[in-house]
C-alpha cells in the first residue's frame, strides 16, 4: 500500500490554516540508538575486614550474582559446572548447556550456596541509576522493578518495531530527530487527513503528531485499519508520562461534516500501554468507513477527514470538592 496516499494538515493554537505546512505520511528509517545507564562499581578492596569470619564488602556479593553471559542478577535457581563457574537459568539454554567461562559441561548442579546468600540480602531498584532509591529484599525486588516509575519508556512511535528506550526528554528527541515526528506547542489542534482511496485499508496506515502543554508531552495518532472485514479510522491520545499522572488530564476529539458530527471524551493512556494495546481496546475516537467518507463529502471517493480537538488538566474544587478543567489559552 502506497503510505505516501496520505497527508496531514496540522494547525497547533494561534496558527491559520493558510499556514499549515503539508506532510507526507510514511514510516522514518530510525537508528538504534539506546538509552543505557552504567552501574556503578566499586572497585577498590577494603582494607578494614577484620578476622576470617567477617563478611564481604556488598559490593563484591552484588558481583558474586552478576551472570556472566547477561550481566543481570541472578535469581534461584542458580547454576554452577564443575568448576565452580556460575550462571543463571536463562542463560543456560543459550550456552548450549556448556559453562562460558572454562567451556566444560554444565549438567544440572546447582549453587546452593549462592542461593541462600542471595535470599538473604537486600538489593537496591536496578533502576537506581535512573533515580530510584528503593531497597528490597531479594525476590521483592523482582516484583518492584516490573512497576518502577523509573524504568524506562519504549519508544511511543508505532510505525516501526523501535527498540529504542529512554527517559522522557531522551524520547521526544529521538521522536524529533530520527522518526521526523511532527512536534507542536499548545493544548488545540486541528487535523486534516486526506486519501486518495479510503478503500486500500492496511494496518501500516497511521500517523503521530506530539504535542506539548502544561509542561508534559503527548502523543496524537491516527490510523487506519481493519476492524473484523471492514475498515476504520482512529484517533486516540497517549500521555509520555506514567498512568497516575495521566489521570490528571482529559481530552476530547470531534469529527464531522454535513451536519453531523463524532465527539469522543476521554482520559489519554499512558505510553507504558503499547500502542497496539490501546488500539486494540478501541480506546479512542472510532470511524467507520461509510462514516468517515460521508463527512468527505464530494463523489465519496477521496478521504477528507477534519479531527479537532484539546487537551485540558484536571483541577481539584477544594470548596466543592470536584474537578474543573482548566484550559490553556
Amino acid at each position: 500500500m502506497d503510505l505516501d496516499s496520505i497527508e496531514c494538515v496540522s494547525s497547533s493554537d494561534g496558527m491559520d490554516e493558510d499556514e499549515i505546512q503539508h506532510h507526507n505520511l510514511h514510516p522514518h528509517p530510525h537508528h538504534h540508538s539506546e538509552f543505557s545507564s552504567t552501574k556503578p562499581r566499586n572497585g577498590g578492596t577494603n582494607n578494614n575486614i577484620m578476622g576470617p569470619t567477617a563478611i564481604a564488602p556488598a559490593t563484591s556479593v552484588h558481583e558474586l550474582l552478576e551472570c556472566p553471559v547477561c550481566t543481570n542478577s541472578m535469581y534461584p535457581p542458580i547454576h554452577q559446572c564443575h568448576n565452580g563457574h556460575t550462571l543463571c537459568s536463562t542463560c543456560k539454554t543459550r550456552v548450549h548447556n556448556r559453562c562460558p567461562t572454562c567451556r566444560q559441561e554444565l549438567g544440572d548442579i546447582r549453587c546452593l550456596a549462592l542461593e541462600k546468600v542471595a535470599e538473604s540480602l537486600e538489593l537496591p531498584c536496578k533502576y537506581y541509576s535512573l533515580g530510584c532509591p528503593e531497597i528490597f529484599p531479594y525476590y521483592s525486588k523482582l516484583k518492584h522493578e516490573a512497576v518502577c516509575n523509573f524504568r524506562p519508556y519504549s519508544c511511543p512511535y508505532a510505525g516501526s518495531e523501535c527498540a529504542v528506550v529512554g527517559d522522557i526528554p531522551f524520547l521526544v528527541a529521538h521522536l524529533r530527530d530520527d522518526h521526523k515526528v511532527d512536534m507542536h506547542t499548545g493544548c488545540t489542534f486541528n487535523h486534516r487527513y486526506v486519501k486518495s482511496n479510503p478503500r486500500e485499508v492496511e494496518n501500516a496506515t497511521w500517523m503521530l503528531t506530539v504535542f506539548h502543554c502544561f509542561g508534559q508531552y503527548f502523543c496524537l495518532h491516527f490510523e487506519a485499519f481493519q476492524l473484523g472485514m471492514a475498515p476504520v479510522y482512529m484517533a486516540f491520545l497517549r500521555f509520555m508520562g506514567d498512568e497516575n499522572e495521566a489521570r490528571n488530564y482529559s481530552y476530547s476529539l470531534e469529527v464531522g461534516a454535513n451536519g453531523r458530527k463524532l465527539i469522543w471524551e476521554g482520559t489519554p493512556r499512558s505510553v507504558r500501554d503499547s500502542h497496539r494495546k490501546v488500539r486494540d481496546s478501541h480506546d479512542g475516537l472510532i470511524i467507520q468507513r461509510n462514516m468517515a467518507l460521508f463527512f468527505s463529502g464530494g463523489d465519496r471517493k477521496e478521504l477528507k477527514l477534519r479531527v479537532t480537538g484539546r487537551i485540558w488538566k484536571e483541577q481539584q474544587n477544594p470548596d466543592a470538592g470536584v474537578c474543573i478543567p482548566n484550559l490553556c489559552s
